[in-house]
């Protein structure tokens, strides 16, 4: 349980980080970046797996890259289910923000079980 609600902060930390960068990500308060979070996370477990089987050949024609696609759609419906999560310029900013979401989340993944 604690490790769940670790990485729940951890991510909901890097949502505040991304919406600091020039990615075109507005996130309102703390609140709607911790919603975010949790939403994010259901729409990943949930929608990941089921587009993965439906987009299986374009995954493995594109060398796994469709996985970056998937994941900005992911993103996006996040974005259009929490009010206060806004994407200045549509899809490309879920692209480059769920790329900035995965590599920051990594970073402070990383340094968090380093410290535990």
């Amino acid at each position: 349980m604690f490790h769940i609600l670790l990485t729940w902060l951890i991510t909901t930390i890097s949502f505040l980080i991304i919406s600091k960068l020039p990615l075109g990500i507005e996130i309102d308060s703390f609140k709607k970046a911790a919603i975010a979070a949790v939403v994010f996370g259901i729409l990943n477990a949930i929608l990941l797996p089921i587009l993965s089987l439906f987009t299986f050949p374009l995954i493995i024609l594109t060398v796994g890259l469709f996985f970056f696609i998937l994941n900005a759609i992911i993103f996006a419906l996040a974005a259009y289910l929490v009010e206060g999560f806004r994407l200045r310029w549509g899809f490309w900013s879920a692209l480059s923000g769920s790329i900035a979401l995965a590599i920051i989340n990594s970073i402070l993944l990383n340094i968090v079980a380093r410290i535990t």
